[in-house]
């Protein structure tokens, strides 16, 4: 959450003056789509890592993959 909140902040903090807040309401809903875009981004090699966290604590992982 404060990560998500300091992405909202820095498009903020550059412009210290909106038209209206309708205006202020846009750049917050696409500053918040370009963060959430990075939260459902692939990482490479990740099914390489969870087949070695699996591997190495069976019974926590294995819970939340089934």
């Amino acid at each position: 959450i404060e990560g998500f909140h300091r992405q909202l902040r820095k498009v903020t903090k550059t412009k210290t003056m909106f038209p209206s807040d309708q205006a202020l309401e846009k750049i917050l809903y696409l500053a918040s789509q370009n963060t959430i875009k990075k939260w459902t981004q692939r990482y490479k090699n990740w099914d390489l890592v969870i087949n070695q966290l699996s591997i190495f604590f069976e019974e926590r992982v294995n819970i939340h993959l089934s």
